[in-house]
């Protein structure tokens, strides 16, 4: 059982921006080796291979055994991988997503990485880009009440899941707005549906609640999903509302400070036997420090200090590895 010294606490890559190599840019050890050298001296162990950062799945077998390198340089572990905004329903490239996860799945094996999260959302519209803050623009919606959409869903993450098991590793959904992914009822249903127990809920609420509209209650999204969370995106925002004129803004803040009482939804978490990488992340500003200053207030605050569970999880949890240095 993992208490608040040894629970694997995740710096995502999101805010070190895109160092993909390229014909351009040349061999890439360097600036990946800058980049994660930057997470380790923000006192990370463990990092979350965001493919925000480098897409995974196109590395070539040299690049794959010159980031092994570069993270062992660096002192770091890979504890996750995220692979974001490549739905595998997209209308027009959900089969070439849903072959480049399977690629980032076998890549994920290969550096012995124990969980590979997944999701439905797409990609910016040129108007979320434009936006200081991309969610208070409406962006893609999932056809809800679609059949053929859910069975396509179900049929092709059961299918990423199934390779993720041969394989030895597990897979996670990454809860996101106005997808299939979107609220706590349909995304237990999806992992449901599915019915693998190495495919399972990465709750990320902060995705959920920062949406200048109504949103379902920070703490029945918990309840409702922590029995099936097998990895942990955490983040926070502060939230006002004035129902009655319609009127609701967000904006990214710590976990100490938003509007999810992290706290209380750790306790959440032990309770439904939660035991998987929890991985910091944060939108604006220096997004590397706030994440740091979140594994701090998680570490030194709101973990337990012994190493206990209360409940039992419905699917399976994340094993570490040492490959994955």
């Amino acid at each position: 059982m993992l208490s608040a010294d040894d629970w694997p606490i995740a710096a995502a890559m999101l805010p070190l921006g895109d160092a993909h190599p390229t014909t351009a840019s040349g061999a890439p050890e360097e600036r990946w080796l800058t980049d994660l050298i930057e997470v380790s001296d923000a006192g990370f162990t463990d990092v979350d291979l965001t493919d925000s950062w480098t897409r995974y799945g196109d590395l070539d077998p040299r690049q794959v055994q010159s980031l092994r390198e570069c993270l062992r340089s660096a002192g770091l572990t890979a504890a996750s991988l995220s692979a974001i905004r490549r739905s595998v329903i997209d209308e027009q490239h959900g089969e070439d997503h849903l072959a480049y996860a399977h690629r980032t799945i076998d890549f994920a094996a290969e550096l012995g990485i124990p969980v590979v999260s997944v999701g439905l959302h797409r990609a910016l519209t040129p108007a979320q880009r434009e936006q200081l803050w991309f969610w208070t623009v409406e962006g893609h919606r999932d056809p809800f009440g679609d059949d053929g959409a859910w069975s396509l869903a179900v049929d092709r993450l059961r299918e990423l899941g199934r390779h993720a098991g041969e394989v030895g590793l597990l897979l996670s959904l990454e809860m996101y707005e106005h997808t299939f992914l979107g609220t706590s009822e349909s995304s237990v249903r999806l992992v449901e549906d599915i019915g693998l127990d190495v495919v399972g809920l990465n709750p990320d609420i902060g995705n959920l609640i920062r949406l200048h509209e109504p949103v379902e209650d920070w703490r029945a999204i918990a309840e409702a999903t922590m029995p099936y969370a097998n990895f942990w995106h955490v983040k926070s925002y502060t939230r006002d509302e004035d129902a009655a004129a319609g009127l609701f803004s967000t904006v990214p803040t710590s976990l100490e400070l938003g509007v999810i009482d992290y706290r209380e939804a750790v306790k959440i978490a032990l309770r439904s036997g939660f035991q998987g990488v929890i991985c910091v992340e944060h939108y604006g500003g220096d997004g590397l420090s706030v994440s740091a200053t979140n594994r701090d207030y998680l570490r030194g605050r709101v973990l337990p200090r012994r190493a206990y569970s209360l409940g039992e999880s419905r699917v399976r949890q994340p094993k570490r590895s040492e490959d994955a240095r």
